[in-house]
C-alpha cells in the first residue's frame, strides 16, 4: 500500500491538534502546488500510511503517524474570498484544488532531519532531496518500513497504517 510524507506547520495543525480533532481526522486543506494536488487526487487511497511531518518550526521532523481517511474532494477554502487559500479562478463547477482527510494513528518521538539524513537506507527519500519544498511526497515501502520499524520501533507495521 502506498505511503506518504505530509508536512504541516504545527501552528496550523500539529499531530496533537489532529489527535484532538473530532474523529481524530482533518481535511488536508490549503495545498496550492499542482504536483502535491495530483498526488492527493490521483494516487492517494483510503488506508495509505502517512508520516505526519512538522515543518516551519524550530525542530522540523516526523512527529506522528496518520492514515488517509477519505479520497480527494474539492477544498472549500479555494472558494472563500476571506481565506488565504482563495483562488479566484476556481469555481464549484470547476474546482482547481482538492484535499484528502487525514486521520490520527499515533504520536511518535520526533525524528528530525539530521537523524533521517544519518541513515543510508533513507538517502533517496524525497523530503531529503536538495531543494525539495513539496508539502506532500511519496514514501517508498522500504523507507516506510525502516522509519516505522527501525527508527520508531513498531513490532507490527500494519498497526501503524
Amino acid at each position: 500500500m502506498p505511503c506518504w510524507l505530509m508536512k504541516s506547520e504545527p501552528d496550523d495543525v500539529s499531530i496533537d491538534a489532529l489527535a484532538a480533532c473530532p474523529g481524530q481526522s482533518v481535511p488536508w486543506y490549503g495545498v496550492r502546488n499542482y504536483q502535491a494536488r495530483n498526488f492527493m487526487r490521483d494516487a492517494m487511497r483510503v488506508g495509505d500510511g502517512v508520516l505526519f511531518y512538522h515543518s516551519g518550526c524550530a525542530e522540523p521532523g516526523i512527529a506522528g503517524i496518520a492514515r488517509v481517511a477519505a479520497t480527494a474532494y474539492p477544498d472549500a477554502t479555494q472558494f472563500d474570498p476571506a481565506s488565504k487559500y482563495f483562488d479566484p479562478k476556481a469555481s464549484p463547477d470547476n474546482p482547481r484544488w482538492v484535499h484528502v482527510d487525514v486521520q490520527f494513528v499515533r504520536r511518535t518521538r520526533l525524528v528530525g532531519l539530521p537523524e533521517l539524513r544519518s541513515h543510508p537506507e533513507l538517502a533517496n527519500m524525497r523530503v531529503l532531496a536538495r531543494g525539495n519544498r513539496l508539502s506532500i511526497t511519496p514514501v517508498a515501502a522500504d523507507e516506510w518500513r525502516f522509519i516505522v520499524g527501525q527508527l520508531l520501533g513498531a513490532t507490527d507495521l500494519q498497526d501503524w497504517k
